[in-house]
């Protein structure tokens, strides 16, 4: 099963990613016991990350966004991989904030201004890092911006998340858009008004799962393409090239812990050790906490690893 269709369209001027992480989302906030806003937050924040992170070469390649801002939220970070596995986090996820002017939740208000920082690691000698100023903070259109100005792409993001009652997620998901280097010179104008007439994400996703009975997770994403791209002249109709797969997957464990432990110091691990007799980490992407008791501490301190 998969929830990422990969397209382009028969003329070659646009290509586009779309996905359901609604399933992902929900994942996520069960981890970090989010409130709406957080959720709506960091489920965009991880929804651009996994669309972008299955476009990298290799399965092992990765993907960090930074979302730092001067609002409640403060700090937003999701790392994916090339094979689709997400993860993330944000500072504080218990932010609330009133609606927004438009009655909606407000994500670039919990944000606020600053800035979003891209990181590619392609195990190059040195990964690339972008940076850009926030335009809104609403997540979308900061990652639509950073294609523009960081990396000179015509690029668009939708992303969306929908709470229930008690913060549960009822729909979530997403679409990458961008031109083509030999794009038609009329495809930007219609791409243009394609975008500006289309329906929330979230409620495309959600049209897509009321209609899912006894139907593959690929006919909704399918059904999700439709939904967005049958206005199209015939010229521009999408072709589907793919499918791939997001989820919530965290890679932390005792060994990584340890390793962290070892970065602090011989003098500093002594003092712990003769001061708590014990350490207590805790993954900021999973909240899973890795105990270390005081031989534990000896073995990593005397450089004999973490493991007991």
């Amino acid at each position: 099963m998969s929830n990422i269709l990969i397209g382009a369209d028969q003329s070659g001027s646009y290509r586009f990613y779309i996905t359901n992480t609604t399933d992902l989302v929900a994942d996520a906030h069960a981890i970090h016991d989010t409130t709406p806003l957080a959720s709506a937050a960091l489920g965009r924040t991880l929804t651009g990350c996994g669309l972008m992170s299955v476009m990298m070469k290799n399965p092992q390649d990765r993907l960090t966004i930074q979302f730092r801002g001067d609002g409640p939220a403060r700090q937003i970070i999701a790392c994916g991989y090339g094979d689709g596995r997400v993860r993330g986090y944000i500072a504080d996820p218990t932010v609330q904030l009133p609606l927004n002017s438009r009655g909606k939740l407000d994500v670039g208000g919990a944000i606020g201004s600053g800035e979003l920082t891209v990181i590619r690691d392609s195990g190059m000698k040195e990964p690339y890092v972008g940076k850009v100023a926030l335009v809104s903070g609403e997540i979308a259109e900061d990652l639509t911006a950073y294609y523009y100005l960081s990396e000179q792409q015509n690029t668009s993001f939708a992303l969306g998340v929908k709470t229930g009652r008690e913060g549960r997620i009822l729909a979530a998901g997403g679409m990458f858009l961008q031109m083509l280097p030999d794009a038609d010179e009329a495809a930007a104008g219609v791409l243009e008004d394609l975008l500006a007439k289309m329906e929330p994400i979230t409620t495309i996703v959600e049209t897509a799962m009321l209609r899912s009975a006894g139907r593959t997770e690929e006919e909704n994403l399918e059904d999700m393409m439709h939904m967005i791209f049958d206005p199209l002249p015939p010229a521009y109709a999408p072709e589907i090239l793919g499918y791939a797969d997001t989820r919530w997957e965290c890679d932390c464990s005792r060994e990584r812990m340890a390793q962290a432990l070892m970065t602090i110091g011989k003098k500093e691990l002594t003092t712990l050790i003769e001061e708590d007799g014990q350490a207590e980490l805790q993954c900021h992407f999973c909240n899973k906490k890795y105990l270390f008791d005081r031989a534990a501490l000896e073995a990593i301190r005397d450089g004999a690893g973490g493991s007991k």
